[in-house]
């Protein structure tokens, strides 16, 4: 086990400045450099940390143990391939590139050199998912919404990638079942990409999923609905709070049974210190990732049958004129 583990950051845009000062605050870790193409902005993290500020990641060969990816998402692979091909373990924000052979690629270099590759799908830190895996059993149909205002920080991809991704991680976690079929629908709307766009997802064992997602919207929200033989259950992740709704025991009606419900909130917490401190005890202990390369991948995987519905889509909105 290594006591310490040398560390760096590299992107050091908004996600990758928080990065930075989760593993400078964090035992068992030493951060060693930040690095940016934008050497000012690289200094200007670096700086207040006590660390290295560097702007191209082959200077970090040697230096380090692992690393936090936090890059535009069209340079993860590119990137990311350069560090584990430098024996570097990595966290890799998600989603964990833009294609699945991409996503192979890099789960085969991280193999071949025994690293360990954790994806950053987020929400798999929060309390209210814990809270959901304990309860989630036979899930027959879910419902999630995940919309927010527009930010102009990911527009290299279209909304399914840098928010549906999430909500897809999420669903699939839960489910546990090979995924059949999608059917989409999306518009694009300030970015030339699809802003807003809906999905309806299949799995082989009869559960089905409605997801929507919006990055055009005047108010934020982060909702799941979770419906099962004994059970309904809504999660609201943003607010930190979980209803189940159970059938009980006795009738309220004659033939209906009373219901029993309960209601779980949760302190505001950490999510991102959480998994960061996760990946350093799984590069540390030699531990697998609560959120493996394999993991990340089956989720783009998933976001890319999506897109290729949108496609179709979409040329039928071309066709008859719409955009």
């Amino acid at each position: 086990m290594v006591d310490t583990l040398r560390v760096a950051v590299v992107g050091v845009g908004h996600f990758g400045r928080l990065h930075a000062e989760k593993y400078a605050a964090l035992d068992g870790a030493e951060l060693i450099a930040v690095v940016d193409s934008d050497g000012e902005r690289a200094a200007e993290v670096a700086g207040p940390l006590g660390c290295r500020a560097l702007t191209d990641h082959a200077e970090l060969n040697g230096l380090i143990d692992a690393a936090s990816l936090t890059v535009p998402t069209s340079l993860h692979h590119q990137v990311g391939r350069d560090l584990l091909g430098a024996g570097i373990h990595l966290l890799i924000e998600k989603p964990i590139t833009p294609s699945v052979d991409a996503a192979n690629d890099l789960i085969a270099v991280a193999k071949a050199r025994d690293l360990t590759l954790q994806v950053g799908h987020l929400e798999r830190f929060s309390p209210a998912y814990f809270a959901l895996t304990e309860r989630v059993t036979k899930p027959l149909f879910i419902e999630a919404n995940r919309i927010a205002a527009f930010q102009p920080r990911a527009t290299d991809v279209d909304v399914v990638l840098d928010l549906m991704i999430h909500d897809i991680d999420l669903i699939m976690a839960l489910v546990r079942s090979p995924l059949l079929s999608v059917d989409a629908i999306g518009a694009p709307v300030v970015s030339e990409r699809e802003d807003i766009v809906n999905a309806r997802i299949n799995f082989a064992s009869g559960c089905a999923a409605n997801l929507t997602a919006s990055r055009v919207s005047l108010k934020t929200e982060r909702t799941m609905r979770i419906f099962q033989p004994d059970a309904y259950l809504v999660a609201d992740l943003a607010k930190r709070k979980v209803t189940s709704r159970r059938k009980g025991k006795g009738e309220m009606f004659p033939g209906i049974p009373n219901i029993e419900q309960e209601e779980f909130s949760f302190d505001e917490a950490d999510a991102l210190a959480h998994e960061i401190a996760a990946f350093v005890d799984c590069v540390r202990l030699g531990e697998t990732p609560a959120v493996t390369g394999e993991a990340g991948r089956d989720a783009v995987q998933a976001a890319q049958m999506i897109t290729d519905s949108l496609q179709t889509h979409r040329r039928l909105l071309e066709q008859s004129g719409v955009i």
